[in-house]
């Protein structure tokens, strides 16, 4: 099964994949959130719709509500770092629906949660880029052909100011320079 129309193919299988690796970088920080707004449970409703969808659930509108309600929580939380991690989770659910456009904006939708959860470890290290850099090598290690094939079919990801579109265009490059048999 293939997602509708667009400028190629992406199937669901592979939908799963990228979602899966979202999720990942997203389940890491999402302790960073529920530490500061213990009593939300928005964020982790998002991962749990995405893992739902890995494990063999159809897209539904569960993705698409958690996702925005996560992304509300986002919007609410006190610190930067818990918004970031809130914004992960919106990110995992939100994967399920992966446009097919060739356009860079989508690339977030791919990278967007590693980078975060490499900028809440930067700020838990008290800014300290190094540590940034290390999460996104470990990101950059788990990349999976698969994901690697669905991440170069889309142009390069926007570049932006913020901290966090710094670290996402420096996991899209390395990504992007990867041999794509190798990864994993």
């Amino acid at each position: 099964m293939t997602t509708p129309s667009g400028d190629f193919e992406l199937t669901v299988d592979e939908l799963r994949v990228v979602v899966l690796y979202v999720l990942e970088s997203a389940e890491e920080v999402l302790p960073v959130f529920e530490e500061t707004d213990p009593g939300d449970p928005r964020p982790r409703a998002a991962l749990d719709a995405a893992r739902e969808f890995v494990n063999g659930a159809r897209r539904t509108k569960l993705q698409r509500i958690t996702s925005s309600a996560a992304h509300q929580a986002a919007r609410e939380a006190t610190t930067e770092a818990a918004r970031l991690a809130a914004r992960a989770a919106a990110d995992a659910a939100s994967a399920a629906y992966l446009h097919p456009l060739a356009k860079a904006t989508q690339v977030g939708h791919i990278l967007r949660a590693a980078a975060c959860a490499a900028r809440v470890g930067e700020l838990n290290a008290g800014d300290d880029v190094a540590v940034g850099l290390r999460l996104i090598e470990k990101s950059r290690q788990r990349a999976t052909p698969v994901l690697l094939d669905v991440l170069h079919r889309y142009p390069p990801a926007p570049t932006g100011k913020s901290r966090t579109a710094q670290l996402m265009t420096v996991l899209d490059t390395s990504l992007r320079m990867m041999p794509r048999h190798a990864a994993g």
